[in-house]
Parts: C-alpha cells; sequence; structure tokens
C-alpha cells in the first residue's frame, strides 16, 4: 500500500490553465493537467492505493468557496481514492468557523502555505490558526522552506517554525518537503527530531525543467539519497510521510526514487503507508 501525502488538484476548467502558469514561474515541469481524473489516472499508474489533496488559498476571499466545493465533492474524490484536506488563508475573518465546518464535515486537515499567501509562518495570523486546529484535532500540512517560484524571502524557516513550536505546541504538524526546501542543513541541525512530521514531496532528486522554460530551475538539485536517508533517520522514521507534490513530480518516477534510498523494508513500509495511515487514521486495509 501507498498513501501519496501531498498532491495537488484544480477545478478541471481551469486546471491546464493554473499548472502552466505555476510551470512558467518555477521554471519546473508538471507531470499531470492537475485535474483530478490526471491524478487518478496517475495514481493507477504508479499504485498508490490514496492521494492527499492539499488546496492551496491565494487570498482570502476565495476560501469559502473553494472549502464549500470541497465539502460537496468530497465522496466523489474518496471514490477516486483521493483525500481532500481544506485550506485557510491568515487573513480570513471567521478562520475558526471555517475550520469548524471543514472539522464537521469529516475533512481531516488543512494545507496553508506562507510564501503564496505572504505571510511569516510565525505570524500571529497563523499561529491562531494552528492553536484552532490543534483543539480541533486537525492536522495542519504548511509548504517549508524557500519556494521554487518565489525566491524574496523565506517566508517559513527553521527559526520561525521553532518559535511556533515553542508557543503553540501543535499536535499534528507537517512540514512540506522534508521541513524546509533548499535549507537542508538548517532543518537537519535546528529540526530533526521535532516533534512534527516531515513530508518527502519534492525534495529526493532533480528538479525536472520546464521544456518550454528560457531558463533552468532556481534550484535543480534536492536531497542525494544519502542526505535524505541520514535525515530520515536522524528525525525519526515514524514521523517521514511519503509525498510527492503531484503534479510537480511523476508518482510512479518518486516511488522509484524512494524504492532506490537505502532503508530497511521495515522503514519504507512506515514510509509508505504506515505513518500516514495513522495519522489520518485510515484502515490499511480500505482500498
Amino acid at each position: 500500500m501507498i498513501i501519496d501525502f501531498h498532491t495537488h488538484t484544480f477545478p478541471k476548467k481551469v486546471s491546464g490553465s493554473v499548472v502552466e502558469k505555476l510551470a512558467a514561474v518555477s521554471r519546473s515541469a508538471p507531470f499531470t493537467d492537475g485535474s483530478d481524473s490526471a491524478l487518478a489516472a496517475s495514481m493507477e499508474k504508479a499504485g498508490v492505493d490514496w492521494s492527499v489533496n492539499l488546496p492551496v488559498m491565494t487570498y482570502a476571499g476565495q476560501v469559502g468557496k473553494v472549502n464549500a466545493s470541497l465539502i460537496a465533492r468530497q465522496e466523489e474524490l474518496r471514490a477516486r481514492h483521493i483525500i481532500t484536506f481544506g485550506g485557510i488563508h491568515p487573513d480570513h475573518e471567521d478562520f475558526r468557523g471555517e475550520l469548524k465546518r471543514l472539522r464537521d464535515a469529516g475533512i481531516p486537515g488543512i494545507k496553508l502555505h506562507p510564501a503564496y499567501q505572504g505571510v511569516d509562518f510565525d505570524d500571529l495570523r497563523i499561529m491562531r490558526i494552528l492553536d484552532c486546529a490543534n483543539e480541533f484535532g486537525m492536522i495542519t500540512v504548511t509548504h517549508a522552506g524557500i519556494d521554487i517560484g518565489l525566491y524574496d524571502h523565506n517566508y517559513c524557516s527553521t527559526a520561525q517554525i521553532l518559535r511556533v513550536l515553542k508557543e503553540v505546541r501543535p499536535e499534528k504538524l507537517v512540514l512540506a518537503h522534508m521541513g524546509g526546501w533548499a535549507c537542508w542543513d538548517a532543518v537537519e541541525r535546528d529540526l530533526a527530531g521535532a516533534p512534527v512530521w516531515l513530508d518527502t514531496a519534492f525534495s529526493i532528486g532533480p528538479v525536472t525543467p520546464w521544456p518550454k522554460a528560457d531558463r533552468p530551475p532556481y534550484r535543480t538539485m534536492n536531497l542525494t539519497d544519502g542526505d535524505f536517508t541520514r535525515l530520515a533517520r536522524k528525525h525519526g522514521i515514524s514521523r517521514i510521510l511519503f509525498a510527492t507534490d503531484s503534479p510537480w513530480e511523476d508518482q510512479a518516477d518518486y516511488i522509484g526514487r524512494m524504492k532506490r534510498i537505502p532503508l530497511s523494508e521495515e522503514e519504507r513500509q512506515a514510509v509508505f503507508f504506515g505513518n500516514a495511515a495513522a495519522l489520518l487514521k485510515l484502515p490499511l486495509t480500505d482500498r
């Protein structure tokens, strides 16, 4: 069984244009058009049993409408073995009411993206969202480290994360991109062993350039197999979640990359599905 804890989908009528726009900004290649059906086809090809969809709210005004759509389509998505999270923006006025609505609808968590939202992770607006999610028993996944398309500022640095852990003490916080994309030394120094989960999205092996770009991506190398293994074991294998960041990685290829990493079979099974199944409270036989 394989659970991909970090994927993105967009409404079919706009998915292609959204993915094209993001590819131009990041200069990295997409591997699907970003639609639900394309993710489902990718999962079938790769042998992924479940994927977690993480919506990113880039402005406060879209929160209610997007979450309402995801709640309405929750069963349709689950029929395709896609578990959707909700999204929240730090400037949303009724963040507590919105989180309660998501929780009551059975949505297990939310996604934050400090870089796309232009708010530092240790900003009070984000910390109060984390505190509320904690109260409601919800998982929070946040982009961590530099964003490949936004190099002006690190909106989720290890220093900011440490402050949040001290002030809020979130119980179900997942740091995407192995705790901080392109900040690997700081993650290993500051966060290894911290009470958080790290997902593997867009962090193993090279970044695939977008063919239409006039220049290569800002960064082309992620963690080596050896660096990944050392960081994962130092942090604790029980808190590592397999994730691809589809459509920004090919799920089948990324599974191959993970299988080449020198983990024991027990460690590999924990990363591929055991840790995520426990966090999501998903039966291991639920396929």
